[in-house]
């Protein structure tokens, strides 16, 4: 069997949009380290977009964030300092080991009014870097490996595949790709992980016979090696590595410890995590347990 499941998008909202929400999910909480997969959009934000819309900053232990776009742009402030705008092709990658604070805003969008569209999504860290130091880091579209055939776009986001290796420095081994497919095209996933998925973020793709459409992750079965058909024309998302092992997520907080979540919820709550440099004059609260959606940033 080439499928072991499909992952259906389900509609979350954030209080100025929606997302749909693919990881984690009630069948399958990760694939590879992949532990959240959150897909922004498309949207069409009018001018004057109320702030509310907004991700005010919040904190993060345990993970990496990806940030990237299709569409549009956001700010990004951290409690490390950096300030860094995002915008299509690009890659904001921010790891928040022992603790991290961040807010994603949409200056530019909420003076013009435009577009916004991509996807979210965090990272694991393996247990042994889990309490590594903060940081980020940003690559432009150009700095990122890709290939193009005819009718076929490949862009390596991190890790490496279809004998392309991004810069970007990741604690375990993983791979994240972006596909473009015209309609008619072919090609096949690539192999090397032993946890692999593909997620249709636009337009419909035909696998050994079943068709996935935009919104749905199709988890492919270990060692399975299927081709990908575009039905028209199709933007693809390879994700996968190997398992870090279980972990527990609350909020915005990952970790391989409850008491690790537990000192988290304590140290924002009492202040203890440091706000974004340039951005501190408000935040989200710890929520009440349960906890809310996880917030997306």
């Amino acid at each position: 069997m080439t499928i072991e499941l499909m992952i259906p998008a389900r509609r979350k909202d954030l209080g100025g949009f929606e997302v749909g929400r693919v990881l984690p999910w009630t069948k399958r909480r990760m694939v590879g380290p992949f532990i959240f997969f959150d897909h922004m959009g498309p949207v069409n934000f009018p001018p004057q977009v109320p702030r509310k819309t907004d991700v005010r900053p919040h904190p993060h232990i345990g993970l990496s964030t990806i940030t990237y776009l299709y569409d549009g742009e956001i700010v990004h402030r951290d409690s490390v300092g950096f300030h860094q705008t995002i915008r299509p092709g690009e890659v904001n990658w921010m790891t928040a080991g022992s603790g991290i604070s961040h807010s994603e805003r949409f200056d530019s969008i909420r003076e013009q009014g435009g577009s916004m569209h991509g996807i979210q999504a965090w990272v694991a860290l393996p247990e042994s870097v889990e309490e590594t130091a903060p940081g980020f880091v940003h690559f432009d579209a150009n700095q990122l490996p890709s290939h193009t055939d005819k009718g076929l776009s490949i862009k390596v986001i991190a890790g490496s595949a279809y004998g392309l290796t991004s810069p970007v420095t990741t604690h375990s081994p993983l791979f994240y790709v972006h596909l473009e497919l015209d309609a008619g095209r072919t090609t096949d996933v690539c192999g090397g992980y032993s946890e692999r998925a593909v997620y249709v973020a636009k337009g419909s793709v035909r696998i050994e016979g079943e068709q996935y459409d935009a919104g749905q992750m199709a988890v492919l079965s270990p060692g399975a090696m299927p081709g990908i058909t575009a039905i028209e024309p199709s933007i693809v998302m390879l994700l996968g590595g190997e398992a870090v092992g279980p972990r527990h997520i609350w909020w915005n907080f990952v970790s391989s410890s409850k008491d690790r979540i537990e000192q988290a919820k304590a140290d924002w709550k009492a202040g203890r995590i440091k706000l974004p440099v340039g951005d501190d004059r408000e935040f989200i609260p710890l929520p009440e347990d349960p906890p809310p959606a996880a917030q997306p940033m």
